[in-house]
């Protein structure tokens, strides 16, 4: 195909007869352009369908939680590193807490962020390597809390030593609950069990922990908690290894035991609560221990009491034999008995004296009250209400009386002014004449002339007339 810049500027068959064959345009291959976003693309579709799932193992580093609740990671080993990340839905499922330094075990897919163009692994699992994940968790949070001082010795409370009201936070459904109740039936009859049930096993089971516990401190009169269950996996027991559950535990105003599992299962729980048993029914007996010990020393200070009673009886009354065997000491009932009539005589004269004392006191007081009541001051009050109601009615009614009387001399008055009022004439059809001016009142037809402007006043409104005629 030849080229438009071959042809001539004007048509000449015969040139064009003459003119040489043009030589064949070889085939060269198209170029196919592609954009750098068609390209991206096409690398990421790539990678995620030749990869798919994978698994990297790897050290983190530059972990971080944007405000999106997003994790961002850097999976790294000695020479190379991979960008990562995970979305919030999916790290919220995650048993512990990613930090830099920890060697784990990613699984995800290979994707690409267009925007900068680079590769990075869409994280959908992460497990600690070497350890469970639980583990892990377990040891952090359990360093966490130690750091805030919620495993203190000094935030340690002891049991009471005769509990009244024993607050109880288990399932309905467990043993737990029944071997409790057993053991407080056998050993302390009368307590006063406040039982808050709570599921502790399950995904949901450590917030109904936690809202179990907030409720049970609020109940009145309550003076220890026990918060367990029976023993099991550490996943069926993590519910007790929840942050919610631990600072739940701290905020209880009285005493918690924490009895959970069997004696080799250790929580979080056991670390915050006042005192920790082996098993439910360990918590129970702990609970009533106190009032074992109570009945018993009262039992060995009662036995005390009446051998060291009976053993001062004997003596005294050893003692008193021995002074009443005595000489000196001959006679002396008779005197005795002397002394107690002279105390008797002496009692009745007193007891005779004070009842003199008291009447005279009485007819003194009695002189008083009369006097207080003569110039009793409330009595008094009540007649100047009397007089000052009585001069108040007086007062009103001659300020009625003279109001009438103004009233009527006021109605005489209107009645006089309004018969000699010149308007209550024209009222009766008579009418006013005024000169032009309205200087002079017209009394006589000889005051004007045919052709003169008067003014007529009426008893409402006013005419302007014209004079055209007059008879005299």
């Amino acid at each position: 195909m030849s080229d438009l810049f071959d042809l001539p500027f004007e048509e000449e068959p015969e040139a064009e007869q003459t003119a040489p064959p043009a030589p064949p345009v070889p085939n060269v291959p198209q170029r196919r352009i592609l954009s750098v976003t068609d390209l991206t693309i096409r690398i990421r579709d790539t990678l995620e369908a030749q990869l798919g799932e994978i698994w990297v193992e790897g050290e983190l580093s530059n972990c971080k939680i944007w405000n999106t609740g997003h994790l961002y990671f850097t999976l790294k080993d000695a020479s190379s590193q991979l960008r990562g990340f995970m979305f919030r839905s999916t790290l919220r499922y995650l048993r512990f807490k990613p930090t830099d330094g920890t060697r784990v075990v990613a699984r995800g897919r290979i994707s690409v962020y267009e925007p900068k163009g680079e590769y990075q692994l869409v994280c959908e699992h992460l497990e600690p390597q070497g350890r469970g994940a639980l583990q892990l968790a377990f040891e952090q949070l359990k360093a966490r809390l130690q750091a805030e001082g919620l495993f203190d010795a000094a935030r340690k409370r002891p049991l009471p030593a005769l509990p009244r009201k024993i607050g109880i936070v288990t399932s309905l459904d467990g043993a737990a609950i029944r071997d409790i109740i057993k053991v407080l039936r056998r050993r302390y009859a009368n307590a006063h069990l406040v039982i808050c049930p709570a599921r502790v096993q399950g995904a949901d089971s450590a917030p109904e922990v936690a809202r179990a516990l907030r409720q049970i401190g609020r109940v009145p009169g309550v003076d220890v908690v026990i918060v367990g269950r029976g023993g099991g996996s550490i996943e069926d027991l993590w519910a007790f290894n929840e942050e919610m559950v631990a600072r739940a535990i701290g905020r209880v105003p009285v005493p918690v035991i924490s009895a959970v599992g069997h004696e080799t299962d250790v929580t979080i729980a056991d670390f915050v609560a006042d005192l920790r048993a082996p098993t439910p029914s360990a918590a129970a007996e702990m609970v009533v221990a106190r009032k074992d010990d109570v009945c018993s020393r009262i039992d060995r200070l009662q036995e005390r009491l009446r051998t060291a009673a009976l053993r001062r009886t004997r003596d005294l009354g050893r003692r008193a034999h021995i002074a009443d065997g005595r000489p000196a000491f001959a006679g002396f009932q008779a005197r005795l008995a002397m002394r107690g009539r002279h105390v008797s005589e002496l009692s009745h004269a007193l007891a005779r004296v004070l009842r003199g004392a008291i009447a005279v006191r009485a007819r003194r007081l009695q002189l008083l009250e009369r006097q207080l009541t003569t110039f009793d001051a409330g009595r008094r009050l009540a007649g100047l209400r009397t007089r000052l109601v009585r001069v108040d009615g007086a007062m009103r009614s001659a300020a009625v009386r003279r109001r009438e009387r103004a009233r009527g001399r006021l109605t005489n008055a209107v009645g006089q002014l309004e018969s000699l009022s010149p308007l209550a004439v024209l009222g009766r059809g008579y009418a006013v004449a005024w000169d032009s001016t309205r200087t002079r009142v017209l009394r006589d037809a000889e005051q004007t002339a045919a052709g003169d402007q008067i003014h007529v006043r009426l008893a409402k409104g006013e005419l302007d007339c014209q004079v055209t005629s007059k008879k005299p």
